[in-house]
């Protein structure tokens, strides 16, 4: 597919996306979400493809959120659609179990910083500045952002976000636990790839198990309903890795003392 908003790279089983809309601060018209949809669909396709890291071009900004000039110009909220899997292709993305990195390059407000919290992991550059100021032009964080909020970093702290709409840096966002490495922007993107590349030192259908059941598991408080919800196979990228190729290539190289060779099978 040729994209004219955002930027695709494959290298090795990484995919790096990157919103290249620098002159609007990378601000997500529904188009680039619907570009970044489709880019996040075929990675989650690729069997060749294990880990994404999403960022944003230009030196000031990951994303501002919704792109508010085609917004106000709507003459009603139908006229600003956005795909299924919602803001970025990422806010309301289910069942994708491939770990996805967000590479915080600068401000991400709004639907910006919904897209982030939607991530596995958000690595930010010192100078980038969390915020979801949506009460301040009467809106609210719909696409996910005030739920994902409080449950990363818990209720007061999330509430004193929401309701002020004040901005947050990145070393304050580290320090509340939803930024999980703060870098000069000019590691951003070598620590962004060097967490991927450990990453995919490990058992690809592991990881996705992995993910599937943390992510799946925040439905139940119960720790016991979820080792019977394991037991019982309701996790099927759990079962898919138990019956893979890959964990007995993995108990056999670490019997050989050798490192794996991975195939996703």
């Amino acid at each position: 597919m040729n994209y004219e908003l955002i930027q695709v790279e494959h290298k090795g089983h990484i995919c790096t996306i990157t919103i290249n809309r620098p002159e609007v601060l990378n601000a997500l018209s529904p188009a680039t979400s619907f570009e970044m949809a489709a880019a996040l669909d075929a990675f989650d396709a690729d069997d060749s493809l294990w880990v994404a890291i999403v960022t944003g071009s230009g030196n000031k900004a990951f994303s501002v959120g919704g792109d508010i000039s085609m917004m106000a110009n709507a003459e009603v909220a139908d006229d600003y659609v956005l795909p299924d899997s919602g803001y970025g292709g990422l806010t309301s993305r289910t069942g994708c179990y491939k770990p996805i990195i967000a590479a915080v390059n600068g401000l991400a407000l709004g639907g910006g910083f919904e897209v982030a919290l939607a991530a596995d992991i958000i690595v930010a550059a010192k100078e980038a500045v969390f915020g979801l100021p949506e009460p301040k032009i009467g809106a609210a964080a719909v696409a996910g952002g005030m739920h994902r909020l409080a449950r990363q970093i818990g209720l007061k702290p999330a509430m004193g976000i929401l309701l002020t709409a004040d901005p947050v840096t990145a070393q304050e966002g580290h320090r509340l636990g939803f930024v999980n490495k703060v870098v000069p922007k000019n590691e951003l993107m070598s620590t962004a790839v060097g967490i991927a590349e450990k990453i995919i030192q490990c058992a690809p259908l592991a990881i996705q198990a992995t993910k599937q059941a943390v992510m799946e598991g925040l439905n139940t408080s119960n720790l016991d309903e979820l080792q019977q919800a394991q037991k019982d196979g309701q996790f099927d990228r759990l079962e898919v890795m138990l019956q893979s190729r890959d964990i007995k290539e993995g108990l056999t190289a670490f019997m050989e003392k050798r490192k794996p060779q991975w195939q996703a099978k």
